[in-house]
């Protein structure tokens, strides 16, 4: 059984940053992709970055509501990725949820609250 193991969430100002972090049980190098969801009270999960798994590609992608914000990046050697979010602001509350694997097989993490305040 794959296990994600998340840390990093918090509180912050808005303004400020987080880094989240998602540690694998095995190489990440082995998932087709690895990507971060959050859900906020009362809306639907929401994919919020992806990035290409394997050991040499790392093509990402963003929500709208991200970009330029929000960055995924990987380290194979500590099997772990990550979400650095900067420029946080309140709509950015959630509880955040790593993603790992193909799509018919993959596994999350249990979740992290990350709250901004105003």
């Amino acid at each position: 059984q794959v296990q994600l193991v998340e840390s990093g969430g918090g509180l912050v100002q808005a303004g400020g940053s987080l880094r989240l972090s998602c540690a694998a049980s095995i190489m990440i190098s082995a998932f087709d992709a690895m990507g971060w969801y959050r859900r906020a009270p009362g809306k639907q999960r929401e994919l919020v970055a992806s990035i290409t798994g394997g050991d040499n590609t790392n093509y990402a992608t963003y929500a709208n509501s991200v970009k330029g914000r929000f960055t995924i990046s990987r380290d194979n050697a500590k099997n772990t990725f990550y979400l650095q979010m900067n420029s946080l602001k309140p709509e950015d509350t959630a509880v955040y949820y790593c993603n790992a694997g193909r799509p018919t097989l993959n596994w999350w993490g249990q979740g992290t609250q990350v709250t901004v305040s105003s």
